[in-house]
């Protein structure tokens, strides 16, 4: 989920565009319309079908370092049935901040007192040491909670880490060719019964992630979409806007 720099997305220029009457404007918003309602029940029913899914047991006790201490997996749950993991790609020792990741973390901690109250707890897992996600959070103001994983195997047992050299790397539920960098983004979703067990549910990778990162919703309903010249390119660290602003040339140095 890296980001590439950009110029400033404001100064794109609006495209030309048909200008009609309210009459031709409504009729053809009504053809969308029908449309949007379509998109709408095809989503009910994949949702449906993502809560359908059959479960798998984790059997691995990974023990996590927190700042209470080391946690193991059940532990994360905080009380609460449900958990969602993001698995945010920070690798140790490298100073990059994946911008994505950080776009997406961004919305955890307004969501979070909603659905913290519908019996779902989220929680940050990275391989970085954590004097690294402290010193992350701290330049980024979030609350939630995040963790580390570099004393285990989670990160690769759920396809989102990789090994020096590794052979046969698989993202995204596919061969993934071309990549040499350790850490990539996801998300995991596990429950926990009565007993203390904890079972894997679901998981998304790339632009699955994009359900929970509701700027994205934001931008699809305006002329300029997302205003891309690559992927994600109008995102930057929400604490360099301002810089950009003042007068940087918005090239990243």
């Amino acid at each position: 989920m890296s980001t590439p720099t950009t110029t400033d997305p404001v100064s794109a220029p609006l495209k030309e565009h048909p200008v009609v009457s309210q009459d031709v404007w409504l009729a053809e918003r009504k053809k969308l319309l029908a449309r949007e309602k379509e998109l709408t029940q095809l989503q009910d029913e994949v949702n449906e079908q993502r809560r359908a899914l059959p479960w798998v047991r984790v059997e691995k006790d990974y023990v996590f370092d927190t700042a209470e201490g080391p946690k193991k997996l059940a532990d994360l749950f905080q009380g609460r049935n449900q958990l969602m993991v993001y698995h945010f790609m920070l690798t140790p020792g490298d100073d990059h901040l994946c911008g994505g990741c950080s776009l997406l973390s961004d919305h955890v901690d307004a969501a979070r007192q909603h659905f913290e109250h519908a019996d779902l707890s989220f929680i940050a897992i990275s391989r970085a040491p954590l004097s690294q996600i402290d010193a992350v959070k701290k330049r980024m103001g979030w609350k939630f909670k995040w963790v580390s994983s570099g004393n285990t195997d989670f990160n690769y047992d759920f396809g989102v880490s990789f090994r020096p050299g590794q052979q046969g790397k698989q993202y995204n539920y596919a061969p993934l060719e071309g990549y040499e960098g350790e850490d990539l983004h996801g998300t995991s979703v596990f429950v926990k019964n009565q007993q203390g067990e904890v079972f894997h549910t679901y998981s998304c990778y790339a632009r699955g992630n994009e359900k929970i990162a509701g700027v994205f919703s934001y931008l699809d309903l305006v002329p300029k979409g997302r205003n891309e010249q690559s992927t994600m390119s109008w995102v930057e660290l929400h604490d360099e806007y301002e810089k950009e602003s003042s007068g940087s040339c918005g090239c990243g140095c």
